[in-house]
């Protein structure tokens, strides 16, 4: 009966070591994890960043050009904007005394089509 109660406790004890061994085993399998994925958010950011600085560079190389073309758009317009003002003011007494000859200097005629009926 000894033998076999000293049996049983050696089989506990084998049990409890195997509990404790999974146990630690589950421990540092957590604690691997945690690192992991602590490790893949730093990179994560660090890739982010630079991402961030890259887009930057690029918009602001972009920004500024389209500043440039906008400015040059607008020298041009306010450049095309005082020519026609000067072919307006240039034109303007001719076309308008074209404008009156033509609505106060009438001529009657007879059009081609007219048929006098008697």
């Amino acid at each position: 009966m000894m033998s076999q109660s000293q049996g049983i406790h050696q089989l506990l004890q084998a049990e409890k070591r195997a509990k404790d061994k999974l146990e630690e085993a589950k421990k540092r399998k957590g604690k691997r994890l945690k690192q992991a994925k602590e490790e893949a958010m730093v990179e994560i950011d660090q890739y982010r960043m630079q991402r961030d600085k890259e887009f930057r560079l690029i918009q602001s190389k972009i920004m500024g050009s389209q500043s440039n073309l906008s400015d040059e758009i607008e020298e041009q317009t306010l450049g095309k904007i005082q020519e026609l003002n000067g072919h307006y003011n240039k034109h303007m007494e001719s076309v308008m005394n074209q404008l009156l000859s033509v609505v106060c200097d009438m001529k009657p005629e007879i059009h081609v089509n007219y048929r006098a009926t008697n």
